[in-house]
């Protein structure tokens, strides 16, 4: 068997390229010599030992040859031995592929091969992914596995009282150079923390003068395409959704935004709570302070809430429970956490324990359901009904499930019914992950970014929030 698939191999080899091209409309198959007894099957089980390259070499062979090698079982197979999961890949092409608004691809799905999916995902130039957070910023090849650098954008953004212009030209000329990358030999995806979250026409302002900034520094850099897309919708993407509630635990708040087709509903309201990352390891250093247990930096505290930080179930049974626990801190020696462990974390239900007022996370989603079940967006309600959190303080075990436990609680059972918490699918860098399926897409940059010469005399017709 080996032998023959190494002749029929050579044979494609050497044979006359002219036609390879040509498409062919395969009504029965012709004969397959020595393979004609064997079931078409285990013909693609063969084919599947083989490399993609040679697969399609093998199509170059007749017409048989060719009607197997294009079945989309063939390349199914291929595509689920990527870097990328399969499900990933799928829901990617499926519903992304069109760019925005969001279009599902099945009403085409006889017209386009997955053989020309794998094709085209191969020629996919490699770009350069910049998820730039209120706090910590993380960057990238798309063709990575994950970001191959972070650092805290305060550092990086450069002096808050120069102009905007100017600030952005650090910020990125920073991130490339640690990158090692020049700016106009590759696309970038960045990503932008939601801001001026009302409908407002101010708020719609500043949100349209903020990407036109970043579309305008980085084509004066030289950028060839640029895509700009808000962090909630990422998480939502690497979620594989499309429509939902995504919640991001920012540096100083906690935004919960409606996500419908992949548009912000900013008219059905985003909610925002005044509790954020930098107050939960507050938080936790003045509960050390408390119990006189010393730290040498802020860094130490923060590493203690990411190791031995969780959520509790129900608040009450927790603190009757033994919940101490240990860890090392490298330089600083072992720490030893008890109720400091879910106290945290539990600011996020009830903010007034730390001195803050405000509603709620659990109260804001609620809020937040309600709206867009009164909005009647939809001929359905189940849209909404799937929440995605993101950020690094998201990360915290429990956190899902007891906000899937409170909302059960809170909302009206007409409401409640489905609904579904998911924990970060990616940790801190899910955000990161939602602009990779972008930019590994068949179609990119075609459909999601914007080039130079579009920008100039369009700009504010093509920048879609």
């Amino acid at each position: 068997m080996a032998t023959i698939l190494r002749r029929i191999i050579e044979l494609a080899a050497n044979r006359p390229s002219s036609g390879a091209g040509r498409t062919w409309q395969i009504s029965a198959r012709s004969s397959l010599g020595s393979f004609d007894e064997i079931p078409e099957d285990v013909l693609l089980q063969i084919l599947s030992l083989l490399e993609p390259k040679d697969a399609i070499k093998m199509s170059l062979v007749c017409k048989s040859w060719r009607s197997l090698v294009s079945d989309d079982r063939l390349w199914i197979f291929f595509l689920q031995h990527q870097p990328e999961p399969w499900e990933a890949i799928f829901f990617a092409e499926t519903n992304l592929r069109m760019g925005h608004p969001i279009q599902t691809f099945s009403h085409e799905m006889h017209g386009l091969s997955f053989m020309s999916i794998f094709s085209k995902r191969a020629q996919v130039p490699g770009s350069v992914i910049i998820d730039g957070g209120s706090g910590y910023c993380k960057f990238g090849w798309s063709k990575y596995d994950r970001p191959s650098g972070r650092s805290a954008t305060f550092v990086e953004f450069g002096n808050i009282e120069s102009p905007m212009h100017s600030r952005l030209r650090h910020f990125f000329f920073t991130i490339y150079s640690r990158m090692q990358v020049k700016p106009h030999s590759h696309p970038i995806v960045v990503s932008i923390p939601l801001i001026h979250y009302d409908d407002t026409e101010s708020a719609k302002a500043s949100r349209r003068q903020l990407k036109e900034a970043i579309y305008s520094t980085l084509f004066d850099m030289n950028v060839p395409a640029v895509c700009a897309i808000d962090q909630a919708t990422l998480a939502l993407y690497s979620a594989r959704r499309t429509s939902g509630i995504s919640i991001n635990i920012g540096f100083h708040v906690t935004s919960v935004v409606p996500i419908l087709n992949g548009k912000v509903m900013r008219k059905v309201g985003v909610e925002v709570t005044g509790i954020g990352a930098l107050k939960l390891t507050s938080f936790l250093k003045e509960l050390l302070m408390q119990n006189n247990i010393s730290f040498g930096s802020l860094y130490t505290v923060r590493t203690l809430k990411e190791k031995l930080c969780y959520v509790a179930s129900d608040y009450n049974a927790e603190l009757c429970k033994n919940t101490e626990a240990s860890c090392e801190v490298a330089g600083e020696g072992w720490f030893t956490l008890s109720k400091e462990r879910f106290q945290t974390g539990e600011i996020l239900f009830q903010p007034r324990i730390a001195g803050v007022r405000t509603m709620g996370l659990h109260q804001a989603v609620a809020l937040c359901m309600d709206h867009c079940h009164d909005s009647e967006l939809s001929t359905g309600d189940s849209w909404f009904k799937t929440v995605v959190l993101s950020g690094g303080s998201a990360c915290l075990p429990g956190l899902a499930e007891r906000l899937e436990k409170e909302l059960q609680e809170l909302l009206p059972l007409s409401i409640a019914n489905g609904v579904r918490v998911i924990h970060p699918p990616y940790g801190m860098d899910t955000a990161w992950f939602g602009a990779k399926l972008i930019s590994n897409l068949s179609t990119f940059p075609t459909h999601w970014c914007v080039k130079k010469k579009q920008f100039r005399p369009k700009s504010r017709f093509n920048l879609i929030w």
